[in-house]
């Protein structure tokens, strides 16, 4: 039988606004860098030996 999850603790203190810092100041991907992880994604994909979708 599969073991309970754990309640995810609360951050506090110069974490929550460490945390909260960098949710607000987001930086978006390049699309250079879009492409490049679409491209491992798909040689990744192109070797698995496991069904992907």
């Amino acid at each position: 039988m599969a073991r309970p999850i754990k309640e995810t603790p609360t951050i506090s203190g110069k974490d929550s606004r460490r945390f909260q810092e960098a949710m607000d100041n987001i930086v978006p991907v390049s699309k250079e860098q879009k492409e490049k992880q679409r491209q491992a994604y798909e040689f990744f994909k192109s070797i698995a030996t496991f069904p992907m979708p």
